[in-house]
């Protein structure tokens, strides 16, 4: 499965640049699943709801199907957080999974920084870190492409390609 993440501190522009590199992506032909990681109290339902009454009753999982798209919800029911890897097992056949978040995993990731950022880069002390959008000439011993020329990154991210 080829997987690329985007990570970078709160606001840099992360869903931005990952929402455009699907659409790219996808406007390629290729099929592509998304993977986003959130560090608050995440709930796609509503208080009221049907599904909502059937996870407070107790369902461990309930999917929510209509005609065109289902969501599958999954309470912890306080076990620990699924790892990334057992998140990508999870998904259906792709070309390539856009990771958001997930910034301490060890999977290829593009950085988003920007200039007037008050935290320091990640990518000094991240290894796996294989390319830097930003919006200035960053100090990175890789790629740097401008944070919004996204066919410069998604071409970059395609010859990433694993066979």
């Amino acid at each position: 499965m080829n997987v690329i993440g985007i990570v970078g501190w709160k606001n840099s522009g992360k869903t931005t640049l990952a929402s455009a590199v699907i659409r790219e992506l996808s406007s390629r032909g290729l099929t592509v699943n998304a993977i986003k990681h959130a560090h608050h109290l995440v709930d796609i339902d509503q208080p009221g709801t049907d599904s909502y009454k059937h996870r407070e009753a107790g369902a461990q999982e309930v999917i929510l199907a209509g005609g065109q798209r289902f969501a599958i919800m999954h309470e912890l029911r306080r076990a620990r957080e699924p790892t990334l890897d057992e998140l990508l097992a999870r998904l259906g056949p792709c070309d390539w999974v856009v990771v958001e978040g997930f910034k301490t995993n060890a999977h290829p990731k593009i950085e988003v920084h920007r200039q007037d950022s008050a935290h320091a880069p990640l990518y000094p002390q991240d290894p796996s870190i294989v390319a830097v959008a930003a919006d200035y000439a960053a100090d990175f011993p890789g790629p740097v492409f401008d944070i919004n020329d996204v066919t410069g990154i998604t071409d970059f991210i395609l010859k990433r390609e694993q066979p």
